[in-house]
């Protein structure tokens, strides 16, 4: 009964969003469990409703900056709301402000404050209006939005300004502030399922004027009456009274409150933000274009397991004499090394094949709490802190695998691998990060993380995360060797020459151009919510672009480790790690591309927070289908080779 209350849309249907679920709990009576953060909230007419402003954000530089940096009219000790771990690793700086809002009570053209800027001020100001900065405010969690009456959707966040360019060349353009908005809620009210009202709107409409009145009368917030702006003569924006900011000068601002009933519900508020985002038919594309690279490497994989394999094995199986044994070539041949511990890194194999179980890990059980609601856009920051704990709590799953797959190479330095597991990829990019945050604090930027974050950070990792890899490896350890369906020679088989086209630098970057295709088209929608701020809510074409990356990854290197194989090269440990992995290497390209072709990033430090945060994304692609590949092709090899008898 639930579900049928909410009565989503066909279009929202479509978009298979698990926190729809969350929506459900929000609307039951009262008592029922609610998420933080998330919970419907009942307002009383003439009833405070608080105006949270957040941080100044701009996709050309990437550098946010809270909202009080720049001079705006600020109270003399702004409150700060409490910002959970993802909120603070984004930049969030979410503070009390000076506007005054009650509910269902409108206003007109009131004085927020009069600022006399100065030179300084003005120069930042005409430089946050060139990098097309936004500024983010909040009521009752909604991000506030300007809404495009030509197409129906609404961009979060408004800009601080605009600059008219000049009608000759040699002359500069004009710059002008918005000095004055208007406040647009909407509110819904249904005295059958609870008393009061709830704010299911919030619209921003930004005006810039140069505000008059009575200069022969001290000037008051509270009693001066403006003669561009009151509550008889609603604000406009007039060409010829813009508010520059060429030169110093003296700044009023004001806003209005305007309350508008709406029918929308309050589990639906957020379908607005949604809207702007690109059509479903793009991602139904998206799935369609990675299906049929999963059922072409199905196809060949059926063909290679169901007719060459089964007819190679039984040939072998039937064989009488040893001359005809001798005679036969292929993958067959090399059963007596094809287990052999890997000459290279067995150590750094084992670790990395952990790690990546710790990912995949993690990424799944990110891709459950989102399809059940769990990290919807109200919960603003629940995405990145989801990721992060996650990622410390399956840290006994890295441990475990590792250990495991060590203790088949023969490994004996147990303590080593574990502090390597528990240390290796976290310690990478602990230290790239370290880096851009001090680049960021260079910058002054807000998304500098503090201290005290730094420290909780590293108290997740060391008190956390490395006793779980601790318990795992112990386990792993503990824990019979996987077992292998043939001997190895005590002397290795000598491997013959290789054609050009198995050369491993060829195999290893073949094999990612299909894991990476697979997941290209999605990967879009992605990228321009990580740098354009979008919303990125689909989480149900995520997770079936997650499982046909997993079948591409295994199919693909089943398939080059099969004709490795073939080829009497049974070096396949780190090139069925390579060959899926190389799919992060094509990601990073990309991410080049776009950098180059949709983003319009200037100056050495936003340039460097781009490539730096993508190399980290890379290298967690790069373990995750590393991965993937690996375990389905260790898997492949302990199958055919079981199929055959051996003395």
């Amino acid at each position: 009964p639930c579900l049928l209350r909410l009565k989503p849309t066909g279009r929202e249907r479509t978009m298979w969003r698990g926190w729809w679920v969350l929506a459900c709990v929000a609307s039951l009576a009262d008592g029922a469990f609610y998420l933080p953060g998330v919970a419907p909230k009942s307002y009383k007419t003439r009833e405070k409703v608080p105006l949270f402003v957040n941080k100044v954000t701009s996709t050309k530089t990437q550098l946010p900056y809270a909202y009080y940096d720049l001079p705006f009219c600020k109270p003399k000790r702004p409150k700060a709301a409490s910002e959970n771990l993802g909120e603070v690793l984004e930049g969030d700086m979410i503070k009390s402000s000076l506007y005054e809002i009650e509910m269902k009570v409108p206003d007109g053209c009131k004085i927020l404050c009069k600022k006399n800027h100065n030179k300084v001020e003005m120069k930042l100001f005409r430089s946050m209006i060139d990098d097309e900065y936004r500024i983010d405010w909040i009521v009752d969690n909604l991000p506030g939005a300007m809404k495009n009456e030509q197409y129906g959707y609404v961009t979060r966040g408004f800009p601080i300004g605009f600059s008219i360019a000049p009608p000759l060349e040699n002359m500069k353009p004009k710059h002008y502030l918005y000095n004055h908005v208007r406040i647009v809620l909407s509110y819904n009210e249904d005295p059958e399922q609870f008393s009061g009202s709830r704010i299911v709107g919030l619209q921003i409409i930004p005006f810039s004027i140069n505000h008059m009145w009575d200069r022969l009368e001290d000037f008051s917030e509270a009693t001066t009456t403006l003669s561009t702006c009151n509550e008889m003569n609603p604000a406009v924006n007039d060409p010829g009274n813009f508010q520059s900011i060429e030169e110093a000068d003296e700044v009023v601002y004001t806003y209005d409150v305007k309350w508008i009933p709406s029918d929308l519900t309050w589990s639906n508020r957020w379908d607005v933000y949604l809207l702007g985002n690109p059509d479903d038919e793009i991602h139904y594309f998206s799935i369609v274009n990675s299906l049929m690279i999963v059922l072409f490497l199905t196809g060949v994989v059926a063909m290679i397991m169901l007719r060459t394999l089964r007819r190679d094995i039984s040939t072998y199986n039937e064989m009488q004499t040893l001359e005809e044994a001798q005679e036969e070539s292929g993958w067959k041949l090399v059963h007596g090394d094809v287990f052999r511990a890997p000459e290279c890194s067995p150590m750094l194999l084992s670790v990395l094949a952990g790690t990546g179980v710790q990912i995949f890990a993690m990424a799944l059980s990110t891709m459950m709490f989102a399809m059940l609601g769990f990290l919807s856009p109200a919960n603003r920051g629940g995405l990145l802190t989801a990721l992060l704990l996650l990622f410390v709590f399956m840290g006994s799953f890295a441990g475990y695998y590792a250990a495991r797959l060590y203790k088949l190479f023969g490994g004996k330095e147990w303590k080593r691998n574990t502090v390597l597991t528990a240390t290796l990829f976290p310690g990478v990019v602990f230290v790239v990060f370290l880096f851009l945050n001090t680049l960021l604090y260079s910058e002054g930027a807000s998304s500098a993380v503090p201290f005290s974050t730094l420290c909780a950070l590293i108290l997740l990792w060391f008190g956390i995360s490395l006793p779980l890899v601790l318990i795992g490896s112990y386990f792993g350890f503990k824990k019979e060797t996987f077992e292998v369906p043939v001997r190895t020679n005590v002397i290795a088989r000598h491997i013959p020459e290789q054609m050009w086209y198995t050369h491993p630098l060829f195999a290893i970057a073949l094999g990612g151009i299909l894991p990476f295709g697979a997941v290209c088209i999605e990967l879009f929608f992605i990228m321009s919510a990580l740098w354009l701020h979008q919303i990125y809510y689909v989480f149900g074409f995520l997770m079936i672009v997650l499982f046909i990356l997993m079948a591409t990854c295994a199919e693909i290197t089943i398939v080059m480790c099969y004709f490795q194989l073939c080829n009497e090269d049974y070096r396949w440990w780190w090139r069925s790690f390579l060959s899926s992995g190389s799919a992060a290497l094509y990601l990073f390209l990309y991410a080049v591309w776009y950098f180059a072709s949709k983003l319009e990033i200037q100056g050495f430090v936003s340039s460097s927070l781009y490539f730096g945060y993508m190399l980290i994304i890379s290298v967690v692609f790069f373990l995750l289908t590393g991965c993937i590949g690996f375990w389905a092709c260790f898997w492949f090899v302990r199958k055919i080779y079981g199929a055959i008898k051996v003395d």
